[in-house]
C-alpha cells in the first residue's frame, strides 16, 4: 500500500476509534487489544498499532504497565482547566446568540433540555439505555451555532473533545441533584434568550459551564480510584 493511502488509513482508524470512545462505546479504562481492533475492522495490525499511537500522543488513550493501551482517565485538573476555558468562551456564544435566536429556535431548545431531563430519570431508573450524551450536545451546539462565529464555534469543538461525550449523561444519571440543577440552569438560560439580555445569557452560560465542570471533575476523580483496581 503507497504511504499516502497507508496514513489516510490509520487517520481514518484512529478517527473510528476516537468516535467509540467519545460515544462511550468503548469506555474509559477499557483495554484496546491491537488484536481484537485488527479482527473488528478487518485489517493487520500495524495500522491499529500506528491508529493507537496517534490516540496517545492526543491524550486520549495512555499505556498502563501489566495492561496495555486503555482508554485513559482524564484527572480532574485537566477537566478544571478545560471548563474553565470553556466557561468563557461559551459566554460570549450565548452572548452572541441573543440577538441571532428566534422563536423557533428557542422552542427547540426547550423541547432539547426537556427530552434531555426526562431521558437521564430513565436512565437513572434503569428504564432507557445508557447513551452518549448528545442531547447536552445538541443543546449547546444550537447555541454554538446562533453565535454565527465559526473560530469560536471550532475552538469549543476541539474542548469538547478532550473528553468523552457519554460522561456528561453518566453524571447527570448518578446526581438526582445535578440533573435538576442542570435543567433548571438550562431554562433560565431560556429565559434569557427569550428576554433578549445578552448580559444575563452571558453569565449564567459562564456559571452553568463551570458547575458542569466541577461535577465532571468529581465524577472522574471517583472513577479513577476504582477503574484499574481488580
Amino acid at each position: 500500500m503507497p504511504e499516502t493511502d497507508g496514513s489516510a488509513l490509520v487517520d481514518d482508524l484512529a478517527a473510528r476509534i476516537r468516535a467509540k470512545i467519545m460515544s462511550g462505546e468503548i469506555p474509559i479504562g477499557a483495554p484496546l487489544r491491537q488484536a481484537d481492533l485488527a479482527a473488528q475492522f478487518g485489517i493487520s495490525r500495524t495500522p491499529v498499532r500506528e491508529a493507537l499511537r496517534q490516540l496517545q500522543t492526543g491524550g486520549l488513550i495512555e499505556v498502563v504497565p501489566n495492561r496495555g493501551a486503555v482508554v485513559r482517565v482524564p484527572v480532574p485538573w485537566e477537566v478544571r482547566e478545560a471548563y474553565e476555558v470553556r466557561a468563557e468562551l461559551e459566554s460570549l456564544a450565548a452572548k452572541r446568540a441573543v440577538d441571532r435566536l428566534d422563536d423557533a429556535t428557542i422552542a427547540e431548545l426547550r423541547a432539547v433540555n426537556t427530552a434531555m431531563y426526562e431521558r437521564s430519570v430513565a436512565l437513572a431508573a434503569g428504564a432507557a439505555p445508557e447513551h452518549d450524551g448528545t442531547a447536552n450536545d445538541q443543546f449547546h451546539g444550537l447555541i454554538y451555532e446562533a453565535s454565527a462565529n465559526t473560530r469560536l464555534t471550532r475552538m469549543l469543538g476541539e474542548i469538547n473533545d478532550a473528553f468523552p461525550r457519554n460522561v456528561s449523561a453518566l453524571v447527570l444519571r448518578d446526581s438526582a441533584r445535578h440533573r435538576e440543577e442542570n435543567f433548571r440552569e438550562h431554562e433560565a438560560l431560556l429565559e434569557a434568550f427569550a428576554a433578549g439580555d445578552g448580559v444575563l445569557a452571558a453569565d449564567l452560560m459562564r456559571q452553568h459551564v463551570l458547575r458542569a465542570g466541577e461535577h465532571l471533575a468529581h465524577w472522574y476523580e471517583r472513577r479513577s480510584s476504582t477503574v484499574f483496581t481488580g
